[in-house]
């Protein structure tokens, strides 16, 4: 039967681990924990690979903790860093905690009897840890010449604003972390990205030195895209896990638009499809890459976990109307939600119709000037609704708009805005 490991080597989710992960994990029930960071309100795209690990480390009957970071993120961690984050305050940090552990519960089973997950909150212990108790239980167990070989503190000694105090203790607050945890639920293996290997290996030493037991240490690559761009980030931005900042339709665009030479990676990483399906996907795609099936799977998969199986059906829905160039047949109410990230003006009929099209075009940034939305649309660049306009003169009004309610104008394939017709 595969094991965790097998599973993770195939999918390509080991870059290191420590000696006898491997057979601790086929022949153990093995308790890990990955820490979440929570400088937002929302975990993002580039946490999807660990939040996931976690998820099938659970599915192989295994026990998962996370941590929300309460106390280290008062703190800031270093690793993967160039310069000093602010710090946190209070509030913010509550708030950005509420919002992360409700995310974590769409894919960790907390109520299953046989290896429940567990949330935990590392300011439990960190925030009752006084200073003088620190520096003795745990400060004294590290040279400074073991914290300055690691990676996360030297690559910031060699940056022009160094390092601070507080940012050079985070190593610390997390090997505390670990044993914390090895104490309480017999946690004996920590997971997380390849920059938090410096992290993890002093929480293993640390438990070795004070607690004379092994514990164990598993990372998984950092994500670049082949363009050699950091996975996750836009010209717009991150591409968060809530709603709220990034809507499912634009959540699915980000996936559907993967680059071909990425998705056959993706569908490892980021679904839970099985081996043969994934296999199969790939032959499908080295044969009839422009159909772009692999890509299609990978935006539903992923959407469905984090969305749920409706939002991922509309935003396909969606997409396809879009991409057939059938704006009209789809409701203004769902055409809105669907385009809930495109740029909008509101504008009444009667504004509506005092320009012509390029003046809107121009007005509304589709285009630098009148004369260049004459010249586009003159070159067949640019849509009202899906269809290529050819008149320069046209002026726009309420029968042009779905419903009476919407106008979208289209640049190319690509870029739109929306004209929201409201009263006379």
């Amino acid at each position: 039967m595969t094991t965790l490991y097998d599973e993770l080597s195939w999918r390509g989710l080991v870059y290191d681990a420590t000696e006898g992960v491997q057979e601790a994990l086929a022949k153990e029930h093995v308790t890990a924990y990955i820490g979440f960071d929570p400088t937002a309100s929302s975990l993002h795209v580039g946490n999807l690979l660990v939040l996931m690990a976690l998820a099938r480390l659970q599915r192989f009957g295994h026990s998962p903790i996370a941590i929300a970071g309460g106390g280290t993120g008062l703190i800031g961690d270093p690793s993967g860093k160039s310069q000093e984050r602010s710090l946190l305050s209070n509030e913010q940090l509550e708030q950005n905690l509420a919002g992360i552990k409700v995310q974590l519960a769409r894919f960790l089973d907390f109520e299953i009897s046989t290896n429940p997950a567990r949330l935990v909150n590392n300011a439990d212990w960190l925030g009752a840890c006084d200073l003088l108790g620190f520096l003795r239980d745990t400060g004294k167990y590290f040279t400074v010449n073991y914290l300055l070989q690691k990676e996360s503190v030297n690559r910031r000694l060699e940056s022009e604003d160094g390092i601070s105090f507080t940012e050079f203790s985070y190593l610390l607050l997390q090997a505390r972390d670990f044993l914390e945890l090895f104490d309480r639920f017999g946690c004996t293996l920590q997971m997380g990205g390849s920059d938090q290997w410096g992290n993890i290996t002093a929480g293993i030493d640390l438990i070795r030195k004070l607690r004379a037991k092994k514990a164990h240490g598993l990372v998984m690559p950092l994500v670049t895209t082949a363009s050699g761009v950091k996975f996750g980030k836009t010209e717009a931005g991150a591409v968060w896990l809530d709603a709220g900042r990034t809507p499912p339709f634009a959540f699915y665009q980000f996936w559907l638009n993967t680059d071909d030479r990425d998705v056959l990676a993706y569908l490892r990483f980021f679904t839970f499809l099985a081996r043969d399906a994934i296999v199969a996907l790939e032959h499908a795609h080295v044969e009839a890459p422009e159909k772009r099936e692999a890509a299609r799977v990978l935006a539903r998969e992923v959407t469905t976990l984090v969305h749920g199986a409706e939002e991922a059906v509309k935003a396909e829905h969606g997409a396809a109307a879009l991409f057939a160039g059938d704006l009209g047949s789809m409701a203004a109410a769902e055409l809105l939600r669907v385009l809930g990230d495109v740029p909008s003006t509101t504008v009444s009929a009667n504004e509506l119709a005092q320009h012509a099209l390029p003046k809107w075009l121009a007005t509304v940034g589709l285009a630098s000037s009148s004369s260049e939305a004459t010249r586009l649309i003159r070159g067949g660049g640019i849509y009202v609704n899906s269809l290529r306009a050819t008149d320069e003169k046209k002026r726009l009004s309420r029968d042009d708009a779905i419903d009476g309610e919407i106008i979208v104008l289209g640049k190319g394939q690509r870029q739109k805005h929306v004209l929201r017709v409201k009263g006379e």
